[in-house]
C-alpha cells in the first residue's frame, strides 16, 4: 500500500530543489475521491499545490500515465480550456517509488453529480451550458498548434479503443459476465464508418472532474486527464449523456428519475444540439453506439478498479469493491443503448 502514502521528507526536499517559491514547512493530505491515480494535496505558509502519482504495484500497461496527464494540461495552458497551472514532472521514481507531477491547487467549487441539489434553476442551467461550452472547446483544439498531433496514433479512434479496453478487461476478469462478452463483440461488429473527426479528447469528461468558481459558474479547471488522447469527440460526448441516464443521488450520480424541467437541466437531445450547434455539426447518426461504447469502458474501468482492489493496490479498497458490482450493470446499459441505435 506505500503506492497510495507518501513520504513527504522526500517530497519536501526535492521540492525546495527544484520548485521556485516553494519554502517553509509542507502538509500533506491524500484526497479521498477517486480511483486511478493517489493524488494528495500539498500546502505550505503561502501556497498550495497538488501531487499526482502513480500507484505501486502491477500495473496495467499504459495505465495510470500521470506523463501525459502533465503534457495534455502543460499544453492547454492559457487555451479557452481551462486547466490547473503545471509546475514539474518528476520521473525518477526512486524520490518516491513511482513518477508524480505536481500542479497548482484549484480553489472552487466540484460538483459531485449533476443535479447540483445546492444551486437554484438559474445556476444550474449556467453550469451546464459552461460545461457544454468546455467540452465544444477542446474538441477545437488545433492540435497541432498545441504541439499534441503526435498524443495519439492514427486510425479509427473506436476500432482502437474497444480492442485497448477489451483487452484492459481481460487482463482484469475475476469472473465470467456474459453481457461483456456480448458487448464487446457487438461493438466490434456495429461500428459506423469513420468520419475523419481527429481531436483532443478527455477519455472522462463528467461534471465531477471539474472546478468552478465559488461564487459564480465558470469553470477553472477540468481535471482527471489519464484517460486523454487524440481521438473521437463523440466519445466525450457520449460519456456526458452516459452519466446522466444513470440513477440520480451519490450512488448512481445521474439524472435518472428527476425531472429536468422542474430543476432547470436540460434534456439529453438539448444538449447534444448545443454541443453541435457550438461545433458548427448539423446532427450525430449513430449516436446510441457512441453511448454503448462509453457504457462499455466504464464496465472496463470499472473493472480494473475491483481487480486493483483484490490486488491490494486501490486507492480506496471498500468503495472499488463496491463499485466492481456495478460491471454488469454497464454492460446491460451498452447492450440497451446500441439496441436503440
Amino acid at each position: 500500500m506505500a503506492g497510495l502514502m507518501l513520504d513527504e521528507g522526500a517530497v519536501q526536499s526535492y521540492l525546495k530543489q527544484r520548485l521556485p517559491g516553494f519554502e517553509g514547512a509542507m502538509t500533506a493530505t491524500k484526497f479521498q475521491g477517486g480511483q486511478s491515480n493517489p493524488t494528495f494535496l500539498l500546502r505550505t505558509a503561502t501556497h498550495a499545490y497538488v501531487l499526482r502519482r502513480k500507484p505501486s504495484g502491477a500495473l496495467l500497461k499504459s495505465a495510470h500515465a500521470v506523463d501525459r496527464e502533465f503534457r495534455v494540461q502543460s499544453a492547454l495552458q492559457g487555451s479557452d480550456v481551462p486547466v490547473a497551472r503545471m509546475h514539474l514532472l518528476c520521473e525518477d521514481e526512486s524520490v518516491i517509488g513511482s513518477m508524480f507531477y505536481i500542479m497548482d491547487h484549484v480553489s472552487g467549487r466540484n460538483f459531485s453529480e449533476p443535479r447540483m441539489a445546492e444551486l437554484d434553476n438559474t445556476d444550474r442551467k449556467a453550469v451546464i451550458s459552461e460545461m457544454n461550452r468546455v467540452l465544444a472547446a477542446l474538441h477545437g483544439v488545433d492540435i497541432n498548434a498545441a504541439g499534441l498531433a503526435d498524443y495519439g496514433p492514427e486510425g479509427n479512434y473506436f476500432e482502437r479503443q474497444v480492442a485497448r479496453w477489451s483487452k484492459q478487461y481481460r487482463a482484469s476478469e475475476t469472473q465470467s459476465i456474459p453481457d461483456m462478452d456480448r458487448l464487446m463483440d457487438a461493438l466490434a461488429a456495429q461500428r459506423p464508418e469513420d468520419d475523419g473527426q481527429r481531436t483532443l479528447v478527455h477519455g472522462d469528461f463528467r461534471i465531477d472532474n471539474m472546478i468552478f468558481d465559488s461564487a459564480g459558474t465558470d469553470c477553472l479547471a477540468v481535471l482527471d486527464w489519464e484517460l486523454s488522447t487524440i481521438g473521437h469527440p463523440f466519445a466525450d460526448l457520449a460519456a456526458v449523456i452516459m452519466q446522466w441516464q444513470l440513477p440520480a443521488g451519490t450512488e448512481g450520480r445521474g439524472m435518472g428519475g428527476l425531472d429536468r424541467a422542474a430543476l432547470g437541466l436540460p434534456r439529453d437531445d438539448a444538449f447534444i444540439a448545443d454541443y453541435c450547434a457550438r461545433r458548427g455539426l448539423n446532427g450525430i447518426d449513430h449516436f446510441g453506439y457512441y453511448l454503448g461504447f462509453t457504457f462499455f469502458r466504464m464496465a472496463a474501468i470499472i473493472q480494473g478498479v475491483l481487480k486493483r482492489a483484490i490486488d491490494g493496490n486501490a486507492s480506496n479498497p471498500e468503495h472499488a469493491m463496491k463499485l466492481g458490482t456495478y460491471v454488469p450493470v454497464f454492460a446491460q446499459h451498452g447492450l440497451d443503448a446500441l439496441k436503440r441505435g
